[in-house]
């Protein structure tokens, strides 16, 4: 044994405390623990004599925790407890017993000292044949056990089961190699209440020369612990509210959990009805059943079918489930599945209990999700078999703040939802209902608003019928999303329908459509919509339209267009091709005028019509998508309905992309059958032949019952003609759904209705025209005017 000098010196540090200056070896154990052997420096430093001491177990000379020594007296010393094992050839013999010097001088040692002992996480050191060697205040608290009841001792001779095996193993291991090793356990020390997850850090205490002299055990858990949250909070941070969808929030929320940090085994996210329409719910019910729609859920399983709520499922949830609770009370519910409240919640739940019988759901988060004020739902989070480690207060901090995150990016997407159904209300409320009937075209239109967060546009068609059998087609683009693009929308439909009304040739009513943008007294720099009267167009708003007229008598269609897509035509061969016209500007620029140009339609001829989001992608430039599109169209398809879906299909599938609106024209020509011409001069004397012409044709449609008015017509027409207007003069009579009258000459002044004093001889005719055909007007050609009337034809 190791001597001093001469006997120690006692030197009082603090009131009834006593401490050495340097190591002192005191006794010797047998294998029982008790003292075999007692040296003269312990009798010096604790009082006791060896007939005193000797045979006695030695920890009646250790304080409780088996780290320091007491003297004879009670007091204290404040010297640290060493042991060494004595080792035999075969076993263990017993403990050399030393006195280290008191930590308590406030050297740097003792700083270092202090910082292993006091650290709340658990440190224990192990020679390299992995017998203890010294633990610290958290393991000892933790284990259950004195220092000097477990000092020398292996790990599994003091903690049994697989997983402290599996940590000896490591041990050893880390000390014979000297390479770290990390470990992961699930066990309960014979101290805590519940298994819970440890991870372990093993490595080695090597010297200068690398040589490995004992191993380290340090378990980090609530670090690791404190990360994974940390990880699952900034995780949804990136992940969570990338849609204004709904349901696809949600599914984020449980993607998060379940997916990617394995926080539960399940997660379902349930909200009451109104919030999948946009509205804000009213306040709960006090008690009582609640009923949910299932927006998301997800698992670590495949789910059978008698275990799970389809996603839309409208579900009630009886009063003692936690989702109804927290939707009653406001509060969150952990849980165990063995809890009283649990237990009447599934033995009343069905669904719900076959999950947690099926895969051995012991713990349970309920969550309620409320956002201003008000709760919009509740989140379930389970925990099953496959996850022995139960919720904790913890786990409910984090999964609270999470879901806080998650009720403020459903309720932006609620409101998203509730501001997009306003805005397709009305936008659908401004588009054609249904195809448009008319003789001269058979219609087909889509309109498909933009998917993701940018919803509906300011994209739209019209189909206007025209004097003559001819028929407008429109279709333009406000840029924005929104109310203020649907109701730009809306005013823009408006006055192209005003200046159709009065049959305008398509580069003039874009000229005028233009004028009306420009000049609609707003400024340039009115930035928010919301400032925009309900009455005025933007000035600054940004828009494309084209605009066609078709001529079913002539098989012609005049357009321009401003600054939009040209249209594509089909031939009836099935050949597609762009149409090659003039590029005026969008609409608001008041720049450069715009230019008409004319082509021929063949009968049984497609006109497609559309939005550049079908033809605009990131994937290819216009020309592909233009080359794309034509292909589409040259497919056969039964009617045109179904090559609208076609069309759709396949050059608008992705969603989030722009909206879009498509209008297809099948062209039809009307035959000579149903018109009749004449050139006539201009002599007073026609009129009574241009009567006798018209009453001819007349009987031979059938149509003789009509012909007292149009005679009538005529005569005012033609004599008008005649009298104002300049040759040459030409009566047209086309007969469809309705019998037209048309006298062309080659005058541009136009009549107008005028009240007849009593002694005015004229001034009554284009009265009496008015009052008896269904509309009248007068159309300006290149070469004069048009004045036109309109009688319906009697059904039989």
């Amino acid at each position: 044994m190791h001597r001093t000098g001469g006997p120690p010196d006692r030197r009082t540090g603090q009131p009834g405390e006593a401490h050495v200056d340097e190591s002192v070896t005191i006794a010797v154990t047998d294998g029982d623990g008790r003292v075999a052997y007692w040296s003269r420096e312990a009798q010096d430093l604790l009082g006791h004599t060896p007939a005193e001491i000797i045979g006695r177990p030695l920890d009646k000379l250790l304080s409780t925790d088996g780290t320091t020594f007491r003297h004879r007296d009670g007091s204290p010393l404040v010297t640290r407890a060493h042991l060494s094992p004595l080792l035999g050839a075969t076993q263990q013999e017993g403990f050399l017993v030393t006195t280290v010097p008191s930590p308590g001088t406030g050297k740097l040692q003792d700083l270092m000292w202090w910082t292993l002992e006091q650290q709340a996480l658990s440190l224990s050191i192990y020679d390299r044949d992995g017998r203890l060697l010294w633990a610290n205040e958290a393991t000892r608290r933790a284990v259950g056990f004195l220092q000097s009841e477990v000092r020398g001792r292996r790990l599994t001779e003091y903690l049994q089961g697989s997983a402290f095996e599996e940590a000896e193993r490591r041990i050893l291991r880390v000390g014979e190699t000297g390479e770290p090793e990390y470990t992961e356990l699930f066990v309960a020390l014979p101290r805590e209440p519940r298994a819970h997850a440890w991870a372990v850090d093993i490595f080695p205490l090597k010297d200068a020369n690398n040589r490995v002299h004992a191993v380290v055990a340090n378990d980090y858990s609530e670090q690791h612990h404190s990360r994974e949250r940390m990880a699952l909070l900034s995780e949804a941070r990136t992940r969570i509210g990338a849609s204004l969808d709904v349901r696809g929030t949600a599914q984020e929320l449980v993607d998060v959990t379940v997916t990617v940090s394995r926080f539960a085994d399940f997660v379902s996210v349930d909200l009451l009805e109104d919030v999948f329409h946009g509205a804000l719910p009213g306040p709960g019910p006090h008690t009582g059943p609640v009923a949910l729609r299932r927006a998301a859920q997800g698992s670590t399983h495949p789910l059978p079918p008698d275990a799970m709520l389809g996603i839309g499922t409208l579900h009630t949830h009886p009063q003692s489930s936690p989702l109804a609770r927290c939707q009653v009370t406001g509060r969150p519910v952990l849980g165990d599945v063995k809890d009283p409240d649990i237990t009447r919640w599934l033995a009343e739940d069905p669904i719900h209990a076959a999950y947690a019988h099926a895969f051995g759901t012991h713990s349970l988060l309920a969550v309620p999700i409320r956002a201003r004020g008000v709760i919009l739902g509740a989140a379930l989070f389970l925990r099953d078999s496959a996850s022995p480690d139960s919720f904790g207060p913890d786990d409910l901090t984090v999964i609270e703040d999470l879901v806080a995150r998650v009720a403020v990016c459903l309720d932006n997407a609620r409101r998203f939802t509730h501001e997009r159904g306003i805005a397709l209300t009305l936008q659908r409320s401004l588009l054609p209902r249904g195809p448009t009937v008319h003789p001269a075209v058979e219609t087909a239109s889509r309109y498909v608003p933009a998917g993701g967060s940018a919803g509906v546009g300011g994209d739209w068609f019209d189909v206007i019928p025209l004097p003559g059998a001819r028929v407008g087609l429109v279709v333009g683009d406000v840029v924005g999303h929104g109310i203020s693009a649907s109701a730009t929308m809306g005013r823009l439909r408006t006055a192209v329908r005003t200046l159709a009304d009065i049959d305008l040739a398509p580069d003039e009513l874009l000229t005028h459509l233009d004028d009306i943008v420009t000049h609609s007294g707003l400024p340039q720099d009115v930035d928010d919509a919301d400032d925009v009267s309900d009455s005025e167009i933007p000035g600054d708003v940004g828009a494309t339209c084209l605009y066609a007229v078709y001529d079913p008598v002539s098989s012609t269609c005049s357009l321009a267009r401003a600054g939009h897509p040209p249209p594509i035509l089909v031939g009836p061969d099935g050949t597609a091709r762009v149409v090659d016209l003039p590029v005026g500007p969008p609409l608001g620029l008041g720049s450069l005028p715009f230019e008409a140009a004319e082509f021929t339609v063949p009968e049984g001829s497609l006109l497609a019509l559309f939005t550049d989001g079908l033809i605009e992608s990131r994937r290819h430039d216009l020309d592909e998508g233009n080359r794309s599109l034509c292909r589409a169209l040259a497919r056969p398809e039964p009617s045109l309905e179904a090559l609208c879906d076609t069309v759709l299909d396949t050059q608008h599938p992705a969603v989030g992309g722009d909206d879009v609106a498509l209008l297809l024209i099948r062209a039809r020509a009307l035959g000579p059958e149903s018109l009749a011409s004449w050139d006539l001069p201009s002599d007073p004397a026609i009129v009574a032949e241009a009567r006798k012409r018209t009453c001819d044709r007349l009987s031979e449609w059938g149509l003789g019952d009509t012909s007292f008015v149009t005679e009538l017509v005529v005569s005012e027409l033609v004599t008008n003609a005649i009298r104002y207007g300049a040759g040459p003069i030409r009566l047209r009579l086309i007969k469809d759904r309705t019998l037209t009258c048309e006298v062309s000459d080659g005058s541009s002044t136009s009549p107008h209705l005028r009240r007849a004093r009593l002694s005015d001889e004229g001034g009554r005719g284009l009265l009496l025209v008015a009052q008896l055909t269904e509309r009248w007007g007068t159309r300006h050609t290149r070469t004069g005017k048009t004045i036109w009337a309109e009688q319906l034809i009697p059904t039989s």
